[in-house]
């Protein structure tokens, strides 16, 4: 690879020959580049987009380009791939971990199978390590290019069907904690750090594991989506749009950190019941709204598997949250091929809600009794998965297996994403 003025030079390969066809230059976005083009490229990755979902893709583009996030993969002057991440938190069991969202990952139809995808996802990751982030999380829509730089796949991103009538007449409380219907007011991109402020607190009340926050950028653009309609009360947040023409209604997010605030914004979706004949959005597995419907009539309508790349093992497990009955000690062994800084022998500390990782000297002898994990079976550890699920996929080896207990315990998620980047 060579290196100049901000750009990564890569060759660039043909089948399954060895023989150099051409140079691809990845480079940060700049303003002045071609936004046709990006959009072009966009839509022969992804399908075609409407007016106002261009409209939104232009916005969130031009933020990462103004935050140097943004690169394009070009051959000559054209453009033949890109990708980009935004700056985000992700909460670990109530803990805002910095998080770099990749998105809009694509490469040319008559370019994919030459490297140029491999070429990008590495200096992306290059550059997500370079400013920080301890973690990185993406959505694949193919598994073998994030799979060989480190993502692994951590948690769902759930979607939900209920009858809007299941949502009239819910359940009473069996203990009252109050029945005040709180205040809840529509709000816009004005609002943009309140929203979060609420996401924020409900995400450390409830200590989820997975769901992000935006910047306060990313969730004004959010708020201004065309046919988008959110609401905000002191500790409750909702947004919904219309989907399939008129009769059905799509929940982006509904949470709260209160059992009224919960009920508030449910009494918000199915005020429209008469128009609605069904609900449908996403959703935390363990949310609340499962226990509150009279019937056995939501369900999951689909599950769809996100990835997590362990970026910087010490400084991701230091931002984590753990859960504070939990008190551990116990050496890890870490190959990272393509994070170097992550190999090595560690002792993980966990007590008090909090943990930390260090590096330790080990005899091969203590080595090589050690849990050993690569890059992929750290990022699942991390996210929750058992040990047993990572020896019997291949991502763990070693260690005590009556000590695989307390890992699973330290490390115990629900992982979940409502957003999509």
């Amino acid at each position: 690879m060579g290196q100049y003025a901000g750009r990564a030079t890569w060759p660039v390969m043909t089948g399954n020959t060895a023989s150099r066809v051409g140079i691809v230059q990845i480079r940060p976005l700049r303003a002045d580049d071609d936004m046709d083009a990006q959009a072009d490229l966009t839509e022969q990755a992804f399908g075609t987009l409407s007016a106002d979902a261009r409209g939104v893709w232009l916005q969130r583009l031009e933020h990462v380009i103004e935050g140097g996030t943004a690169f394009g993969a070009f051959d000559g002057g054209r453009v033949v791939g890109g990708a980009v991440f935004f700056d985000m938190r992700q909460w670990w069991c109530g803990r805002a971990v910095p998080l770099a969202g990749v998105g809009n990952v694509q490469v040319a139809p008559e370019e994919r199978g030459r490297g140029t995808g491999r070429a990008m996802m590495t200096r992306v990751l290059d550059e997500i390590a370079a400013r920080g982030f301890p973690l990185s999380v993406l959505s694949p829509a193919t598994m073998p290019i994030y799979r060989s730089l480190g993502w692994e796949l951590a948690g769902g991103r759930y979607a939900i069907t209920v009858p809007s009538r299941s949502l009239r007449d819910l359940i009473p409380p069996d203990i009252a904690a109050g029945s005040e219907r709180p205040a809840v007011r529509r709000v816009g991109p004005a609002d943009a750090q309140d929203a979060i402020d609420v996401m924020s607190r409900i995400h450390e009340a409830g200590r989820h594991c997975g769901p992000i926050t935006w910047d306060a950028t990313g969730a004004a653009i959010n708020l201004a989506r065309p046919g988008y309609y959110s609401y905000l009360c002191d500790d409750g947040f909702l947004a919904y749009r219309w989907h399939n023409g008129s009769d059905e209604m799509f929940v982006e997010r509904m949470q709260a950190a209160s059992p009224d605030a919960l009920r508030g914004l449910v009494a918000v979706i199915s005020s429209h019941a008469s128009i609605a004949d069904s609900v449908q959005g996403w959703i935390n597995p363990a949310d609340p709204i499962w226990w509150l419907t009279r019937e056995r009539d939501a369900t999951i309508r689909s599950r769809k598997m996100w990835m997590l790349r362990v970026v910087d093992a010490p400084a991701a497990i230091a931002a984590r949250g753990f859960p504070p009955a939990v008190s551990m000690r116990m050496p890890l062994s870490i190959a990272d091929q393509s994070r170097p800084a992550n190999s090595g022998t560690w002792m993980l500390n966990v007590a008090n809600g909090k943990g930390e990782l260090d590096a330790v000297a080990a005899t091969p002898a203590e080595d090589a009794a050690m849990l050993t994990l690569g890059a992929r079976g750290l990022a699942a550890l991390y996210a929750g998965t058992p040990v047993v699920s990572l020896r019997l996929a291949g991502l763990a080896a070693g260690g005590d297996r009556d000590a695989d207990a307390a890992l699973d315990a330290a490390f115990t998620a629900n992982a979940y994403i409502l957003d999509t980047f």
